[in-house]
Parts: C-alpha cells; sequence; structure tokens
C-alpha cells in the first residue's frame, strides 16, 4: 500500500475550493449573499467575458475592519456561527465561512471595504491564498470585491469552462433568483458594459418580478398568500393558461434562500392538476417562512438544497395556498387586442458604451447609466380616418392583430378587409355600452342566429342541480343573453357591455367532470330496456366488481354474472348520446391500472375520459335552451374556467376594446 502522506495546503485549498466554485456564477452567488448579510441595500454586479476575466460586486453594506480583512479570507472564518446551537437557529444566507477563503484559492482578488465609523478603508489584494498586500486607503463605505483571471492556476478546471455567453447566462440567472429572494435590495447587473437589469429596491416582491421577467410575464400573475401550521406561504403564481413548456420559471425560496425542492414543485403542480393542459408546467414566484429549526440548510455545499422536518406540512401549505389563490381569482380571460408592428422601419442606432474603470465609484457608474438611458418611444397618433367605399372582404386578406387566446384554438377565423395599417393610441376613458345592439340586415355566412326574444329565460334541458351564483359572478354578469353559435363551436353572449365566447365542448366536458369528481352522480342514473354487453380480461372485470361502490357514485351499475363479460344495466344520462361500450373499456382499464391504489388523483384519468367523451362535439346542433343553460352554468360557477386538460372556456371581451379595434374610439 502506498505511503499516507498528509497533503499540503496549497492542495488541500484547491480541493476544498473545488467544492464551492464550479464557475462564475458559483463565486458571484457567494459574494453577493455575503453582501445580503452584510446590510446592503444596493449591490452592484458587473461582469465580463462571463466573468472569466473580471468580475466586480459593489455593496453599501457594513464592511469589515481592519484587522479582519486577512482572517476573512482564512477557511471556516465567519462572524455569523460562534457555538453548535447556532447551526439550530441560521437565519443567513452564509454560514461555513468557506467563500472567500474558496474563491481566493483559484483567483486574483482584490479588496477595499470600509465600516462608516472609520477613517480609513482597507485595501487587500491575494492571489491564490497568497497574501500580497494590506494597506489602508481611501474607499466609500461598503464592500468592493474585484476577481480577475478565475481558475488562473487550475488548468484543467479553466479548461472546462463553457463559452462566455454560456457562463454570464448561469450569472444572469443566479442574480435573477437572488434579486426576486430580496426585494427590499437594489440590485444592479452590468454585462460587458452593459445594464442587464435594475431593480427598484422597494421591498415589493411585484416590482423585482416586474424586473426580472418583463411586463408581460408580471401581468399574468396570481397574488398567494396562505398560512398553515406555522408556515407562512406567499408571492405569486402564474395563470393556467399562460403556463410554461418547462419547469424553468419555478422559483421557491426557503427564509429568504433559492432552494431547488422536488417537494415544492410536486405540491405546486398538484394544485393545478385538471387546470393545466398536458405538457405544461406552472411558473411561481414563492416564499416560503418557517422557523430555522424545522429544516435543515447544511445539506449541501452550495447550500442550494433544504431538507423539512415536516415535508407533509410544507407540502399542504403549498398546495391549499395556491389551490385559494386559483379560487380566488376567478381566472376569466379577456381577449388581448395589439396594434400591428411595423416592421419596414430600420432599426434605432445603438448607443456608444462608455468604458468604466474597474475603480469607477458607484455614483459615477449610476450617473453614466441616466445619462445613456434611451427614453421609451411615444406611440403616434393617428391620422383622421378618411372615408373610403366598402371593399369586399376576402379571406386571403384576413390579418390576425395578435388576440393571444386564439393561440389555443387555430385558425380564428376573424377576417378584415385589406387597409393601411394605422396605430393604436390606448385611451383609458371608459366607453359607455348602447342599450341595445342591431342585428346586420345581411346574414353572416358560417354564424347562426337566434332570435331571443322568442322565448322566456329557459331552464336546463336536464335536471341539473345547479350550485347558486356567487354575488361578484352574479353582478359581473347580470343577464346572459346567448346570440348565437359561430363555426359550431363558439357560443357567443352579451352581457352588462360584454361579449362572452364559450367553448361549448370545452364546457361541457368540465361540467360533466365537475359532477363525476363529486361522486355524487347517482341521481342521474338511468336504468336501460336492454343492456349493454362489453368484453373485458378477466384482471378488468375483477377491478370493476371490486369497486362496485365507486361505479354506482358514479352513475353506473353493472351485471358481472356472465363472465367473459359485463353487462351495463344503468349509466349516467349525460352520456346516453356517446360510444358507452368505449367508455366501460376505458372505465375498466383504469380501474385496472389503479386496483393497488385506487385513491390515486380521484382516478382522474378515468373522469377525464368519461367526460371527454361524453361531453357535446363540435357541430353537434344544440337547442336554445340548452346552450342558454350552458351559459348560465359557465359564468356563474367558478369552477368552469378551464376543460380537464387545461384548455381555457370562455373569453371575455368589453364593447371598448371592439370599439377600439374598429377605430371608434
Amino acid at each position: 500500500m502506498p505511503q499516507i502522506n498528509v497533503l499540503s495546503k496549497e492542495i488541500s485549498e484547491l480541493i476544498a475550493a473545488g467544492e464551492v466554485i464550479e464557475r462564475p456564477a458559483s463565486v458571484i452567488k457567494e459574494l453577493v449573499e455575503n453582501s445580503i448579510d452584510s446590510g446592503a441595500t444596493h449591490i452592484t454586479v458587473e461582469i465580463k467575458n462571463g466573468g472569466t476575466t473580471y468580475m466586480r460586486v459593489t455593496d453599501d453594506g457594513c464592511g469589515m475592519a481592519f484587522g479582519d480583512v486577512p482572517t476573512a479570507f482564512l477557511r471556516h472564518a465567519t462572524s455569523k456561527i460562534v457555538t453548535k446551537n447556532d447551526l439550530d437557529d441560521i437565519r443567513t444566507l452564509g454560514f461555513r465561512g468557506e467563500a472567500l477563503a474558496s474563491v481566493s484559492a483559484v483567483a486574483r482578488v482584490e479588496v477595499m471595504t470600509k465600516r462608516r465609523e472609520d477613517e480609513y478603508g482597507t485595501l487587500y489584494t491575494i492571489e491564490g491564498s497568497a497574501e500580497k498586500s494590506h494597506e489602508k486607503s481611501g474607499c466609500p463605505d461598503g464592500t468592493t470585491i474585484i476577481i480577475r483571471d478565475l481558475f488562473y492556476n487550475v488548468p484543467a478546471r479553466a479548461k472546462f469552462m463553457k463559452k462566455d455567453v454560456t457562463e454570464a447566462n448561469a450569472i444572469s440567472n443566479i442574480m435573477q433568483k437572488i434579486t426576486l429572494s430580496h426585494p427590499s435590495v437594489a440590485f444592479k447587473l452590468i454585462r460587458d458594459n452593459r445594464m442587464e437589469f435594475n431593480s427598484a429596491g422597494d421591498g415589493e416582491l411585484f416590482s423585482a418580478v416586474y424586473a426580472v421577467y418583463g411586463r408581460d410575464f408580471a401581468r399574468d400573475l396570481i397574488p398567494c398568500d396562505y398560512e398553515f401550521n406555522g408556515i407562512h406561504v406567499s408571492g405569486y403564481v402564474i395563470k393556467p393558461l399562460y403556463s410554461r413548456n418547462n419547469r424553468a420559471l419555478q422559483n421557491f425560496f426557503v427564509n429568504g434562500r433559492y432552494v431547488r425542492s422536488r417537494l415544492c414543485s410536486a405540491a405546486l403542480e398538484n394544485a393545478y392538476s385538471n387546470m393545466i393542459m398536458t405538457g405544461k408546467f406552472p411558473a411561481c414566484v414563492m416564499m416560503i417562512d418557517l422557523a430555522p429549526a424545522a429544516m435543515d440548510v447544511n445539506i449541501h455545499p452550495a447550500k442550494a438544497e433544504v431538507r423539512f422536518t415536516d415535508e407533509k406540512s410544507v407540502s399542504d401549505a403549498i398546495y391549499f395556498g395556491v389551490k385559494n389563490a386559483l379560487m380566488n381569482d376567478g381566472l376569466i380571460y379577456e381577449f388581448e387586442l395589439k396594434p400591428r408592428t411595423d416592421w419596414t422601419k430600420p432599426a434605432p442606432e445603438e448607443q456608444p458604451v462608455q468604458q468604466m474603470s474597474m475603480f469607477t465609484p458607484v455614483a459615477e457608474i449610476a450617473k453614466k447609466e441616466q445619462e445613456l438611458a434611451v427614453p421609451e418611444p411615444t406611440a403616434a397618433v393617428p391620422e383622421k380616418p378618411v372615408y373610403t367605399p366598402p371593399v369586399k372582404v376576402e379571406k386571403d386578406s384576413t390579418e390576425v392583430v395578435g388576440i393571444r387566446p386564439f393561440e389555443h384554438f387555430g385558425e380564428s377565423g376573424v377576417t378584415a378587409a385589406k387597409s393601411e395599417p394605422k396605430p393604436i393610441v390606448p385611451e383609458t376613458k371608459p366607453v359607455e355600452a348602447p342599450e341595445s345592439v342591431s342585428v346586420p340586415a345581411a346574414p353572416i355566412e358560417g354564424f347562426t342566429y337566434i332570435n331571443t326574444s322568442s322565448f322566456a329565460k329557459p331552464a336546463a334541458p336536464e335536471p341539473v342541480q345547479k350550485p347558486e351564483p356567487a354575488d361578484a359572478l352574479h353582478e359581473e354578469f347580470p343577464d346572459i343573453k346567448v346570440i348565437g353559435e359561430v363555426f359550431g363551436l363558439y357560443v357567443i353572449c352579451e352581457s352588462a357591455g360584454k361579449m362572452i365566447m364559450i367553448d361549448k365542448h370545452a364546457a361541457h366536458e368540465r361540467i360533466i367532470f365537475e359532477r363525476l369528481r363529486s361522486r355524487n352522480c347517482r341521481q342521474f342514473s338511468q336504468n336501460l330496456l336492454t343492456g349493454i354487453k362489453v368484453l373485458l380480461t378477466a384482471e378488468e372485470i375483477d377491478a370493476m366488481e371490486s369497486r362496485q361502490e365507486l361505479l354506482a357514485d358514479l352513475g353506473f351499475t353493472f351485471d358481472f354474472t356472465q363472465r367473459p363479460c359485463i353487462v351495463a344495466t344503468a349509466v349516467p344520462t349525460f352520456i346516453m348520446e356517446a360510444d358507452i361500450e368505449d367508455i366501460i373499456c376505458e372505465v375498466a382499464n383504469n380501474l385496472r391500472m389503479h386496483k393497488a391504489e385506487p385513491q390515486s388523483g380521484l382516478l382522474d384519468d378515468m373522469l377525464h375520459t368519461v367526460a371527454c367523451k361524453s361531453a357535446i362535439k363540435a357541430n353537434d346542433k344544440n337547442t336554445p335552451e340548452e346552450l342558454q343553460s350552458l351559459a348560465e352554468q359557465v359564468c356563474y360557477n367558478e369552477n368552469i374556467r378551464h376543460c380537464p386538460h387545461g384548455r381555457p372556456v370562455m373569453f371575455t371581451m368589453t364593447k371598448y376594446n371592439i370599439d377600439h379595434q374598429f377605430r371608434r374610439t
């Protein structure tokens, strides 16, 4: 066996640094967290070449004393932990005392720091864990750390660094998470002499979200605030319609610390069950506050993961918090109309960027950025419209003007005559709705008109036990009047100055799904004069026979005496028009798959199948009474906002928006 040797300090420092410093983003994370712990309210991060050659972190925190600076670069030197009991009450982001030691082991580091009560600051340089200089110097209050030539003494690690743009993107991602976790701190990220983002630091989480992700993402969020078993969940979650293609925008912060947690992600996605499309994932910016003793943050070298003492309470708090937020919002979507963009205009010339020295004070940097700021362009005032004779409407001349919800349905069917585009100037002055809307004399092809004056307000076509509408919903949709159908699928309604468009298949599918999920469908069960015989496997028959009580709750009754077939003797009335044999086969297969755990997700897959196959389809003929009943159930039941697959059920458009599109405002 080879002789056992004690590693030298240089080698041990490099090995230890490799556990904390993986890439430039790791350095930024450690330094910015130290700045936050120092009480800073303004933090500026500047990087060049992806951070491989230059990184600078400037804060206005408490600073360090002259004698403490060299000690801060020793391994396991920290001001946040004194006794072992302190590990049970960690309230800071950094506490191991490894950040500065690890950074100085693999880079050239220069520190300028000053406390407010000191007359002079400190200038300290260290390279590869070896001190180069330590002297007093004039500098502003706070701390500025400059990192140059990361991994200059570890060529093997430097060889595996990715492209500059990739490393810079990783730093930007880290800064986004930290900005969201501390909205009371004003963060600024400068990337290759260009401003990446700049947060306000006003303490409002929404302001931080707006600065990081922009207006389009922020406007689609729903506030969340819930407390359960001493666990407080707050923040914002995305509306189901605007879910993402991946989990990249799921942000969880535990006591101000960004963490990756499968537990939190699973609880979030469970709350969106039956409200989100397959293959889509919800986004969130969620703050989870709990007692420090209820979690362990010392299980990951980079503190990117935590372990909870009571995982079920955390999961339940997230689930119910998100569920309540979704239910309280109402989830009624409105058409979004945008003016067309003129792509023929030349792009504006880029403003030259003035280089700044690494020692440029923070105040001067802010002054230069303000000088280089480009004012937002103002919309041009449209010219006075000129009357032109009407032209024939052609389908080829259609131009859909950015109607966001239609992207989920395919062609919108909106046609318009060719005309020169005019810029749209939004106005805040509301437009009063007229007392009546006249029907054009010439019928429009593909649109079915219903004379609503010929019949009274009808009841449901079947004995449906409708929930009493909430006062808020009843005030929002006081008198719903069905105008007709378009394309055999979308029901057009009018109520209180709004046009409502309802997807009748998606709406009916959700209504049936809610009935089935309530497990109270015995009242809809209809006995059959002649039973329907269905051939099944032995496993499927056993699964069906063992769950007869569940099937009865769903409105089904079967005779199991004619193996290898079963005979349906009663089925729910709302599937009488559907392919009953196909539905029974799907139900049997689902029960067989969930036989070991029959309550998994309330057998949602089976309920989805029954609801989808039983719902009315496109181009089905429906009476005015049926459409009226459908519209009332959709508008007055806040649970009917998405089909079980996550597609939206209804959209609204105000009269003001319609007038705006026709240039009447």
